[in-house]
């Protein structure tokens, strides 16, 4: 466990550890998770650029201008995008590469709480679409200029790390997976897509982190929250945790980290999801604590069935697939 002192503490040398002008792209920021955590990266880093990744408009311009008072000498980018279509995704993507040849963090949190297994007009499941297969596109897409930074280079995916389960092999875009195993398998899904593309990037700094409970506009399509508000993690603190997965230490690439936020007194370099120290691809739950032994037990398990290579094997089916559909770019 890391405690909120400790990464207050860490966050609070930013501005120190960093040159100017660090980059980072949030995907599903204007609102929730994704808001704090951009808001907690302008207030902390010195003179950054961020491209703000969302649907609404309105909400942006807000951010953006609190962004702004936050830090003047920033500059904050908001991109319009329905990122559940990978044709979109693919467009931001190119929008970003037209601006500038480097990226420091990618930070991926967009999702949605309908469990309908709706599907996108790609022929996509919304909810793996948005939790799975944009983030991936995302995070492949932009490599060569997370790859291009002589500084920090980090992915950060918001969802269920730690909790990973039941992977149901035959329907890997969840379309038939009953609703109680839902979050199980495409955590797994979205830890072994990680797993996948660290091969060809050892670094960078790959991590799947599950925040918690926090009540965010992710539950705006429910009558009420599913859980009892009282008990939540309070929204700031979880945009601190946030920015700490992003620029600590704690979590080095495979090769080792070039650049980051020094370790506290009391914390050490995590556990990968392998269960050994420092290997890239991390798993963490809200405390920033490693995956259990049981689930890197259960990992492994899937790595000797050859599951890594089947779930990559899948995904980029998946994205020639809607490529040619679309046209590609």
């Amino acid at each position: 466990m890391v405690s909120p002192s400790q990464i207050q503490a860490s966050n609070a040398l930013i501005a120190s550890t960093f040159p100017t002008r660090l980059v980072a792209l949030f995907v599903g920021c204007t609102s929730g998770i994704g808001e704090i955590t951009l808001k907690k990266f302008a207030q902390y880093a010195r003179q950054p650029r961020a491209y703000v990744v969302g649907r609404s408009q309105d909400a942006a311009e807000r951010i953006v201008a609190e962004c702004t008072a936050l830090n003047p000498g920033g500059e904050f980018i908001f991109v319009k995008a329905d990122v559940s279509l990978i044709r979109v995704v693919d467009q931001v993507c190119e929008a970003i590469k037209a601006k500038g040849n480097v990226v420091n963090i990618l930070f991926l949190s967009r999702g949605v709480m309908i469990l309908d297994h709706r599907e996108t007009p790609e022929h996509v499941h919304l909810l793996a679409a948005l939790n799975y297969s944009s983030r991936l596109r995302f995070t492949t897409h932009l490599l060569p200029l997370l790859q291009n930074t002589p500084t920090l280079r980090r992915v950060v995916t918001v969802g269920g790390g730690g909790k990973e389960g039941l992977l149901d092999a035959t329907d890997f875009p969840a379309l038939r997976v009953p609703f109680p195993q839902l979050r199980g398998h495409l955590t797994t899904l979205i830890t072994l897509g990680l797993e996948a593309v660290a091969k060809t990037a050892t670094d960078v700094s790959f991590i799947h982190d599950y925040p918690g409970t926090v009540n965010t506009g992710l539950y705006r399509d429910m009558d009420a929250p599913p859980f009892d508000t009282s008990l939540t993690v309070p929204i700031q603190e979880c945009g601190e945790r946030h920015l700490y997965l992003a620029t600590s230490a704690q979590f080095p690439s495979g090769e080792g980290e070039n650049a980051a936020v020094r370790l506290s007194d009391g914390v050490q370099v995590a556990a990968g999801t392998t269960g050994k120290i420092g290997t890239g691809v991390y798993s963490v739950g809200e405390t920033c604590e490693s995956a259990s032994s049981e689930v890197v037990e259960f990992l492994a398990g899937l790595r000797e069935k050859g599951m890594v290579e089947e779930v990559w094997r899948h995904t980029e089916g998946e994205f020639r697939r809607i490529t040619k559909l679309d046209g590609g770019l």
